[in-house]
């Protein structure tokens, strides 16, 4: 297992302009988070690349893994340390892991569908996110599938990186590191607070109390 999927993920919201996006990125890098991802759903690859490559850039000063969501040909364009693709985003995995070597992570989100993590692990990937554990404003239509369903991943894949997201703040970390989840992503429950660099911190060290269970 990879040592550098561990702990607290941010994952930067997607509209934010280039000066806050930068800002927030490296408050929480200060704060200690070591695994950032790059969301960017607006229009102009040049844009995208520009602020990807800064971001790599800000991610290499502190030491922590780069990911971009979605897109393989910009992860690769902006020297990123991975990939994390969604369902229907994901392309022949087995063919993926040839093309882009051993080292470049490839993530995988599946939800609740724990047939596809199996595949997904099965042909290349990574490591699989589990979510939304609870309800949560980013992505509303997801439903909330509670952290039984993490527990049970653990128990079924107790030799792969399981990623908990969805809902996760400072107030539930601990159960989310209790469940066995190697990593917990998280956005507003970092990103949207007022001070991200303390917020980060707090994270990082409420995940750091308890030891996870298996």
């Amino acid at each position: 297992m990879r040592t550098d999927l561990t702990g607290i993920y941010g994952i930067l919201p997607a509209d934010l302009e280039t000066d806050e996006l930068l800002e927030k990125a490296e408050a929480a890098l200060k704060g200690g988070l070591r695994i950032l991802q790059f969301r960017d759903k607006k229009q102009g690859y040049k844009r995208q690349l520009k602020r990807a490559k800064a971001l790599r850039q800000l991610s290499r000063d502190y030491g922590a893994v780069f990911i971009i969501n979605d897109s393989v040909t910009l992860a690769q364009d902006a020297d990123a340390d991975g990939v994390h693709l969604g369902r229907d985003d994901a392309p022949n995995l087995i063919q993926l892991r040839t093309q882009v070597g051993d080292d470049f992570i490839i993530g995988i989100t599946c939800r609740a569908d724990a047939g596809f993590a199996t595949s997904a692990l099965r042909d290349g990937a990574d490591y699989v996110s589990f979510g939304a554990v609870w309800a949560t404003s980013s992505k509303p239509e997801v439903p909330a599938i509670g952290l039984n369903r993490v527990i049970k991943a653990r128990q079924m894949f107790p030799d792969s990186h399981i990623c908990a997201i969805g809902g996760i703040t400072a107030d539930n970390i601990e159960a989310v590191k209790a469940s066995g989840a190697d990593c917990a992503a998280v956005i507003s429950g970092l990103f949207a607070a007022d001070d991200v660099e303390r917020e980060a911190e707090k994270l990082i060290e409420l995940w750091g109390v308890h030891e996870s269970i298996n």
